[in-house]
């Protein structure tokens, strides 16, 4: 007997269920308006945006058509142009209406701070106002973006807000702020969504909310107003909005926001079955709570230090901090098997954290919200809340020194008067006015006899003891090894510029948690101003007590101040002033390589970009090993220390582990201590304790896999194939099972020749007998063979074959652009008016008769289709 149609098709819903394809809430509010436009579009992410022009919804004036619709004077490239590409402006006031229920509900405003038409970025600074709330005042999304290096040039902020009994519509209202005649207000996108019911409000006769360093609990009242301010998948990856439980919220990661020098480990559930007994399941995403951070197995490092976490956050506030935890570690089974203690803003919140007591078993998802209140002394616009997990050895019935967290959202709750707006960040420095001084008007001498004569044996004697002083400085100089010249870390100013340090101060606010853009084991990175503001710059400081130590931070000047290379990060000066170890670089605007590639709320990057960027970093390498006066080798190749400039360049950076090569013809190695990082270090110069320009090679394999797969180089509690990237690669190529390890947003876009040529440079370069792994200058060429093979299939739709006529045109080409090389290289990238010079090759053909010539042009930097092309920046 058959089945009924509609049997089947609830046993096929029942089965989306199961397999997520349905998301667990799904909203009865559910409006996108896309400012600025007319009709309906679709985003990348499938969802329409309804235009604003004749909508439903507005805007309605004050002024009758008094506001303007404009597209930005450039379209963004870091976000979804949709709803960021268009906006609306007004000097004066203007509200949308919106139709809604009572219930809790999510408002997001997008905002791109461009130039529009004929508004200028720097003058709009409005007040936004949602019903009887405040959520921005004064508010200046342009100084927002320009003051956080973590905020893409188009950004969202989310509101919570409760919808009473008795209304009917939603006003929000856009107000250009007062005294300021230029002021106007924009916005590009408003998006409502509904939320479940007591998602984040406290529900009726609920248990009240700890409230830390407060005797009585608290309660987040119907009405408050909540705005996001962070919300993480702690240990995982981004999580899209469509990723979401229905209410198309964004999760980052949380690498950014992690300040101890211990950064955990990282474990994924891939085994046990999540069980939503406790909470509902959408409060997060599956993901957030198969992935956690924890403090790994070493019991006597995890007594030592606490995996802290540090949010800047508005001061005068209170907020809401909820933790996410599931506990799926296979050897957790029991309570009291991990306890551990948690702190909020330096007070303790926890002493004995037993996430199996809270939630009753593995696998099962639980919350835990806490309320703090950060009021600073002073006129403090910002404080710094966070967040702590230390181990509890002083329970002895615990059996683990650790402690898990999965994921965490921290709100900001309104103020009495409604108002959740914080004050705007502070605008960077301006470039100032140097006053030019007055000619110095020459003394008058008395001519004098006495004083002739004074002068005179003044200067006999100077010039006897510089005579004497020379004397022993030229002896002493014959002795001396002429290449120790460079051994100083006090370099002419046309190499290296020494800055004080009341210069790097006032550079970075002295040293302002806010200007924080990375954090190391060797100390924090921040981004700067100097020369009063006109150059923006990577400051460095160095740890008294980090690994990258004195050593390294004098190697590190001493190679990049003599190195100037398109694909080598610009060192632009330094500072050493007592415990102070500092370096400051040019600006690379897109960050590491790694941001772009995994656990990073950045867009994927194309193939195309990747390939490009992998090419951009080995021409880099291939320079240190060929190119400079003595073969350098890196030793610490990795996608964290590739960097990205403005216009994506790749750019190698952090030479503090750097070592000069063999020096002659009978040394082929080094021998030194290993050094390097866990992941991509070469396992023969691991074995045998000798460092060669194949070491890097290894590296630089290991990076092309995360480029190609988009992961780490190691992952812990995975399947014992999968743990090592690189062997895991090598095995899935040796089956000829590469295409199934591509990263998932490459599928279908790498023409098959060009990841077939990709995967054998990656896999060579793997090689355990290092002297069997092509040189840097071989995996350049091997890279740009790769990309014709992707540009020529994607331009024509034919395909590439390695004919023996090819070949023959290849190793001419080669062979010409190694003769321009050398050229380059002797004239030190410089023509000879000292001008920047390219290195041009170009291919005759003649019947069956191929030649190459290759040329150095120093007059203008031609671009042609070619395999190789070397360009010099003018050095500093």
């Amino acid at each position: 007997m058959r089945n009924p149609p509609h049997l089947f098709l609830f046993f096929f819903y029942l089965l989306q269920l199961a397999s997520g394809l349905q998301p667990p809430y799904s909203p009865t509010i559910n409006i996108t308006l896309n400012c600025g436009f007319s009709g309906n579009t679709s985003a990348k992410d499938n969802r329409i945006w309804l235009g604003d022009i004749n909508s439903d919804f507005g805007p309605f004036e004050l002024q009758n058509n008094s506001s303007v619709i404009s597209k930005a004077a450039k379209q963004p490239t870091q976000v979804d142009p949709i709803p960021y590409y268009t906006a609306r402006l007004s000097n004066s006031e203007f509200t949308y209406m919106f139709s809604v229920t009572p219930g809790q509900l999510f408002i997001r405003l997008y905002f791109f701070p461009a130039s529009y038409q004929n508004f200028d970025r720097s003058k709009a600074f409005f007040s936004v106002k949602a019903g009887s709330y405040t959520l921005l005042s004064n508010f200046s999304a342009a100084l927002t973006v320009d003051a956080d290096a973590l905020t893409l040039e188009g950004f969202s902020r989310e509101f919570c807000v409760n919808i009473d009994e008795n209304a009917r519509f939603l006003n929000i209202t856009f107000t250009p702020s007062p005294g300021n005649l230029d002021a106007y207000a924009f916005v590009n996108g408003i998006e409502l969504v509904s939320m479940p019911s007591n998602l984040y409000y406290s529900a009726d006769n609920s248990i009240e909310i700890e409230f830390i360093g407060q005797s009585t609990p608290y309660t987040v009242e119907k009405s408050h107003a909540l705005e996001t301010v962070y919300r993480l998948n702690i240990g995982g990856g981004m999580i899209s909005p469509t990723e979401d439980t229905g209410m198309y919220r964004s999760w980052s990661d949380d690498d950014a926001y992690l300040t101890s020098s211990e950064r955990g480990v990282e474990p994924v559930n891939a085994t046990i079955h999540l069980r939503f007994s406790k909470i509902s399941n959408y409060t997060a995403p599956e993901e957030v709570y198969i992935t956690a951070r924890t403090m790994g197995t070493n019991e006597t490092i995890n007594k030592s230090y606490n995996l802290t976490w540090k949010f800047s956050v508005d001061a005068g506030f209170n907020y809401l901090v909820r933790l996410h935890f599931c506990e799926f570690q296979l050897e957790v089974t029991e309570e009291r098997d991990r306890v551990f203690y948690i702190f909020i803003a330096d007070q303790i919140a926890e002493k004995r954290a037993d996430v199996l007591s809270w939630s009753g078993g593995s696998g099962i998802p639980v919350y835990k919200d806490y309320a703090i209140m950060m009021f600073g002394e002073g006129n403090k616009k910002k404080l710094n809340l966070s967040v702590a997990l230390q181990a509890n050895p002083n329970d002895r019935m615990t059996k683990y020194s650790d402690a898990i967290l999965n994921g965490l959202e921290i709100f900001k709750i309104s103020d009495p008067i409604n108002n959740l707006a914080g004050p705007n960040p502070d605008p960077l420095p301006t470039p100032k006015v140097v006053a030019i001084p007055l000619p110095i008007q020459p003394r008058k001498v008395k001519n004098n006899y006495t004083t002739i004569i004074a002068i005179l044996v003044g200067l006999f004697s100077g010039i006897v003891v510089l005579s004497i002083l020379g004397f022993f400085i030229f002896k002493r100089g014959r002795r001396v090894n002429k290449d120790a010249k460079s051994s100083s870390t006090f370099l002419p100013s046309d190499l290296c510029r020494c800055f004080s340090l009341s210069e790097i101060k006032a550079a970075t606010n002295n040293f302002d948690n806010l200007f924080i853009i990375g954090v190391g084991g060797f100390g924090n990175v921040y981004k700067g101003y100097i020369d009063g503001g006109e150059t923006c710059v990577a400051i460095k400081r160095l740890n008294p007590g980090s690994q990258q130590g004195a050593h390294e931070f004098k190697t590190e000047i001493e190679m990049l101040s003599q190195l100037r290379h398109l694909h080598l990060v610009p060192l632009i000066g330094y500072c050493n002033h007592g415990n102070e170890m500092i370096l400051v670089y040019d600006y690379m605007a897109h960050g590491t390589l790694r941001d772009h590639l995994y656990k990073t709320d950045n867009p994927p990057l194309s193939w195309e970009q990747r390939l490009h960027i992998c090419i951009g970093a080995a021409r880099g390498l291939q320079y240190l090993h060929m190119g400079a006066k003595h073969m350098i080798i890196h030793r610490d190749v990795k996608t964290t220390n590739i960097l990205l400039d403005e216009e994506w360049v790749a750019k190698v950076s952090d030479f503090g582990l750097s070592k000069m090569g063999p020096t002659s013809v009978s040394m082929t190695h080094v021998s030194t201590v290993v050094k390097g990082s866990i992941g991509y270090l070469d396992p023969e110069y691991y074995r045998r304790q000798q460092l060669t320009e194949k070491s890097d090679v290894y590296s630089f394999g290991v990076v092309l896999c995360e480029v190609l797969c988009a992961r780490p180089p190691l992952i812990r509690n995975v399947d014992k194939e999968r743990v090592s990237l690189a062997e895991w690669a090598r095995q899935c190529h040796q089956n000829g099972k590469l295409d199934q390890i591509v990263d998932p947003f490459l599928t279908g876009k790498i023409v098959p020749e060009c990841l077939k040529k990709f995967g054998e440079i990656a896999v060579n370069c793997l090689l355990d007998d290092g002297i069997k792994r092509p040189s840097m200058n071989d995996v350049v060429w091997g890279l740009e063979f790769a990309l014709q093979l992707q540009e020529s299939k994607n331009d024509s739709g034919a395909q590439i074959f390695e004919t023996e006529d090819h070949i023959e045109k290849v190793l001419l080409q080669r062979s010409a652009i190694e003769d321009c090389e050398k050229v380059f290289t002797s004239s030190g990238g410089r023509g000879p008016n000292g001008e920047g010079t390219s290195c041009r090759v170009t291919i005759a053909s003649s019947g069956d008769q191929s030649s190459a010539k290759g040329t150095s042009d120093s007059s203008n930097l031609i671009h042609e289709t070619v395999f190789s092309e070397l360009m010099s920046q003018k050095g500093r």
